[in-house]
């Protein structure tokens, strides 16, 4: 029912037809025993997913991005029932047809902490970073070593020459200033990321966006969307947790890193967020609200500082 989807033209064209998706989706469905159950497709999402039911979410994942499905099935089996947050519970991974694969897993309760946000009371936002941290720390602890078959990058150090190599053009493309673009180069230098560190299992985008929360108390009722799980330095996680959890608010970040267990540098908190798949250094300022003007270091301290 679905055609192979392997350019950005064929993703547009075929992604954004709701009427072909949705026809997709019911056949997939219909295989897998569940054709009676009502479809609602979510409005977000790098990926097309969708409601199944009540209790039940469907994400499926085009020809170019059939590694993805089977990362996010393979990690979210390993992390169900593993941390102090709820993980979606995997009924079922595999393939469709034409290179497309499916992830069917169990539906989360609860509102999206992003949208929660600004009617959160502070004392509530403050224990939800201190669950958020606890939860980081037990992702951080469990062993990767079954996952390694099928989350990159593999070796970290080669990893990070080829993100500083395109640093500099990745951050222009974007349309970031001359004033910040001509920093980038000596303050990567300047930085002495580890080439071989400790191997965590990490999330890579630890967002509000990818929590929920219990409107009726405040509390982390879920945490999702793994399909772009890495294996490297625990620190790249905080690349997420400081732009779009603290919000470069420092004594939530105190917080959080309390309840973590330790803190990161703030300088190599802002390399790797130079050196993120997907880094977007403009979008980053627009968010926070930063400086027109400054030093990568200042930055670091301004984001990262706790």
């Amino acid at each position: 029912m679905l055609p192979v989807v392997e350019t950005d033209e064929e993703w547009d064209e075929v992604v954004g037809d709701e009427k072909l998706m949705r026809a997709g989706a019911e056949d997939l469905l219909a295989r897998l025993g569940l054709g009676d159950a009502p479809l609602t497709r979510f409005p977000d999402g790098s990926q097309p997913v969708y409601a199944v039911g009540e209790d039940r979410v469907l994400k499926l994942f085009p020809t170019s991005a059939a590694q993805d499905g089977i990362a996010e099935g393979r990690v979210l089996s390993r992390l169900h029932g593993q941390l102090p947050v709820p993980t979606p519970g995997v009924d079922g991974f595999g393939s469709y047809e034409n290179g497309w694969r499916y992830v069917l897993m169990s539906r989360l309760p609860g509102e999206n902490l992003a949208r929660a946000w600004h009617r959160i009371p502070r004392p509530d936002r403050e224990r939800l970073a201190t669950e958020i941290g606890e939860a980081l720390a037990a992702l951080h602890s469990l062993d990767p070593a079954p996952l390694e078959d099928v989350l990159g990058p593999g070796d970290w150090g080669a990893f990070l020459d080829r993100q500083r190599a395109n640093a500099v053009a990745r951050q222009r493309g974007h349309g970031l200033s001359d004033t910040w673009l001509e920093q980038i180069p000596d303050f990567l230098a300047s930085v002495p990321l580890p080439r071989t560190p400790r191997r965590s299992l990490l999330h890579t985008e630890v967002m509000q966006q990818h929590f929920l929360v219990d409107p009726d108390g405040w509390r982390l009722t879920g945490l999702f969307d793994f399909e772009p799980a890495m294996i490297g330095d625990a620190a790249y996680d905080f690349v997420g947790v400081g732009l779009f959890v603290t919000r470069g608010d420092p004594h939530l970040l105190a917080r959080l890193s309390t309840a973590y267990g330790c803190t990161v540098d703030p300088a190599h908190a802002l390399a790797y967020t130079l050196l993120h798949v997907y880094s977007n250094l403009p979008w980053y300022l627009r968010e926070l609200e930063g400086p027109a003007e400054g030093t990568l270091a200042g930055l670091a301290r301004a984001w990262f500082g706790a």
